[in-house]
Formats: C-alpha cells, sequence, structure tokens
C-alpha cells in the first residue's frame, strides 16, 4: 500500500472514530489515535483534525489533551470555539479542565 493510500485509510478510520463520539462526551487525541491503530499518533491526530475541510460537521471539538485541556492557546479563537461548543454541550469545565471520569468516552 502507498504512503498516501495509507494516509487516506487512517483519515478516514479518524473521522469515522470522531464521528463516533456522543453528544455531551470527550476523547483524547491519544485515545482516538490508539482506536485508528496508531497507538502513539496523538500528535497525527491532531494534524488530521487540523486539515477538516472547512465547514466540516465533524465534531471535532469533542478531542481534548489527555488532561483534559483544550490544545489551542488560551485566549486564541480555536480555544475560544472549542469551549464554546463543549459548554453548548453540557460539558463542565474546573480550571479549564474536563472531568474525564464524568465526560470522557472511551471507544
Amino acid at each position: 500500500m502507498s504512503a498516501t493510500n495509507l494516509t487516506l485509510m487512517y483519515r478516514e478510520r479518524v473521522w469515522r472514530i470522531v464521528h463516533g463520539i456522543p453528544r455531551g462526551k470527550v476523547t483524547s487525541y491519544g485515545a482516538v489515535a490508539k482506536l485508528a491503530g496508531m497507538p502513539r499518533g496523538a500528535r497525527l491526530i491532531g494534524r488530521i483534525l487540523a486539515q477538516l475541510p472547512k465547514g466540516s460537521a465533524l465534531p471535532w471539538h469533542r478531542v481534548v489533551n489527555s488532561r483534559g485541556c483544550i490544545s489551542f492557546p488560551p485566549g486564541s479563537a480555536q480555544h475560544v470555539e472549542q469551549r464554546e461548543r463543549l459548554r453548548a454541550e453540557g460539558i463542565e469545565f474546573r480550571n479549564d479542565q474536563i472531568d474525564l471520569k464524568k465526560f470522557g468516552w472511551d471507544g
């Protein structure tokens, strides 16, 4: 399998996994990578999500870092948007962190 085909295969896997994260739940980049068959591929998950087509309906905002925090710089437009989307789904923050025991999804 060519590198391009492999990349497309993983991208489609990631999209399916992220699409399956229920409303009001979050998961980590590392958990998505593991579910996609790419252990230790958390950074790649971030890159795949960053390249979503403009206007995509995929719930990218439900993916956070392993500490339950938004990875975008605080105060950035992306950080504000992700936080607003999560809060609209009932996700609660405490000191900028999400309780993964309460709101986490493990696939």
